[in-house]
């Protein structure tokens, strides 16, 4: 069985062109989220196949952060959990 984590992925890249390509990799997860940091569903496995595409794209003064949403997280404003079913595809 397939159990989804929910990750936020924050990312700040130094160079234009590795910066287009850990976004893309990034928005090929993602459910939503706002420029540079995005909510993204993951399985142990896609979290392991993310991580090993992702590393080959980062150098030295790059940051990305992956935190992993637990449960139930705070929001504030305008914030809203998003919910999806497995086999939904968000575009």
């Amino acid at each position: 069985m397939k159990t989804e984590k929910l990750y936020l992925i924050a990312y700040d890249i130094t160079n234009d062109k590795r910066l287009a390509k850990v976004r893309k990799l990034v928005y090929s997860y993602a459910l939503g989220g706002q420029k540079s940091a995005l909510e993204v569903p993951l399985t142990k496995k896609t979290l392991k196949d993310f991580i090993k595409k992702l590393k080959p794209l980062i150098k030295e003064r790059d940051k990305v952060n992956i935190i992993q949403i637990d449960n139930e997280p705070l929001l504030f404003g305008r914030a809203d959990f998003i919910t999806y079913d497995n086999g939904v595809i968000i575009v």
